[in-house]
């Protein structure tokens, strides 16, 4: 609709200039000298501008007029699109990174947690066994401590006992509790046969093994032939 207002203004601004410039050759003619009289010099006439014709009107319909649309915010807005996309792809990246990250933490914490209960299990073990020991040690104190409150009062004269603890292996708390057993002279520990020996190491269970692995028989034969002179017979079984 606009654009038949623009085009019917231009017409009647040409019929409008067309009529003006009629009139002016009108006057021009009736106003021209007789033949016999030599025209004045006139000045060449300026040309006649053409009607001025606004171009405002057509201009501000030509901006006034609808355009088609060609989308161009929606071509423009495609790069944002994509980089909103790639930012987004990235922060979920950076999530999942991030969550690995603690989920390795968490593992690395798992196990540290039970190694440390290991430990502490192992630590609880073992002061089990200081105890256990501590009072296995107060046990052969107080064993100790018995024996020499009740061990015999030495023998003198003749029938005086001999020192057992010149036999390797043998400290005073076992010459206690051989004379506890009757047992006080060489010559009665250089007679004993193997099961005497299993018999009394059966005794002396708190020293398992030590009169075999000391050999106590055969020093006893030595010490005793040493002090008396006496070479006494092998053992018997």
């Amino acid at each position: 609709m606009p654009i038949f207002l623009v085009l019917a203004a231009i017409v009647v601004a040409l019929i409008a200039g067309y009529a003006i410039g009629r009139a002016r050759r009108g006057a021009n003619a009736a106003s021209a000298p007789f033949p016999h009289e030599p025209p004045p010099e006139v000045a060449a006439p300026l040309p006649e501008a053409l009607p001025h014709v606004p171009a405002s009107p057509l201009s501000a319909a030509t901006d006034a007029t609808p355009q088609p649309a060609a989308f161009p915010l929606q071509t423009a807005s495609e790069p944002a699109i994509d980089g909103t996309i790639a930012e987004r792809a990235r922060i979920i990246r950076s999530l999942e990174s991030e969550a690995a990250m603690l989920r390795g933490a968490l593992l690395s914490r798992d196990a540290s947690i039970a190694q440390l209960s290991g430990l502490a299990a192992e630590r609880r073990r073992l002061f089990d066994d200081l105890a256990a020991s501590r009072g296995e040690t107060a046990r052969y104190r107080q064993f100790v401590v018995d024996l020499e409150n009740n061990a015999p009062p030495p023998l003198f004269g003749t029938g005086a006992p001999d020192d057992l603890k010149l036999i390797v292996g043998v400290g005073p708390v076992l010459e206690r509790m051989l004379h506890q057993l009757g047992v006080a002279t060489y010559r009665q520990i250089a007679h004993w046969s193997e099961r005497d020996i299993d018999e009394f190491d059966a005794k002396l269970a708190e020293f398992p093994g030590r009169i075999r692995r000391d050999a106590w028989v055969t020093q006893a034969r030595a010490l005793h032939q040493s002090k008396y002179g006496e070479t006494l017979p092998a053992r018997g079984r």
